[in-house]
């Protein structure tokens, strides 16, 4: 079992894509419930799995595992809700922490959120300057939220936040 401990902060400029280069993820839910999501992803050339529950606002468990290319399309296609998430992802490396900012495309673009994963919920990091509000425990911002209200149908002042 994995337990996924992360927080989630929007960003507030582009600075980070000084030492990052993108990979293009598209990701489908099967099940975008919080207690139990189950997400198809493809990154780049690889197909994924992952199956969520909620354990705290920023703890998950979380199962991921590979799967064949094909599988992973074939999914996002006729199996995963709709629109799908499309976003490209850029990975950094701050301090010994991997952080990873995802820009996303579609009926969310305009929406830019980093993350970074945790030993423990209580630990301490350094926060790049790029870095902006701090949106781990707002549900809108998690991607299997952004299936059923993206990016584009949020209030402007939603939209500033």
């Amino acid at each position: 079992m994995g337990i996924e401990i992360e927080r989630k902060f929007l960003v507030i400029n582009d600075a980070y894509k000084e030492s990052s280069t993108a990979v293009l993820y598209r990701q489908g839910y099967i099940s975008n419930d919080f207690q139990r999501v189950v997400r198809v992803r493809v990154a780049g050339k690889k197909g994924f799995l992952t199956i969520k529950s909620q354990v705290s606002d920023i703890s998950r468990l979380e199962f991921e595992y590979e799967i064949p290319l094909a599988d992973a399309m074939e999914m996002l296609e006729h199996l995963c809700l709709k629109p799908l998430i499309e976003k490209y992802r850029y990975q950094l490396n701050i301090d010994g922490n991997i952080w990873v900012v995802d820009e996303f495309l579609g009926d969310n673009k305009g929406l830019v959120v980093a993350e970074i994963e945790l030993d423990s919920e209580q630990q301490s990091f350094s926060r790049p300057a790029w870095i902006g509000e701090e949106v781990t425990g707002d549900s809108k911002y998690l991607n299997a939220s952004l299936v059923s209200y993206p990016y584009k149908r949020w209030k402007r002042k939603d939209q500033l936040r």
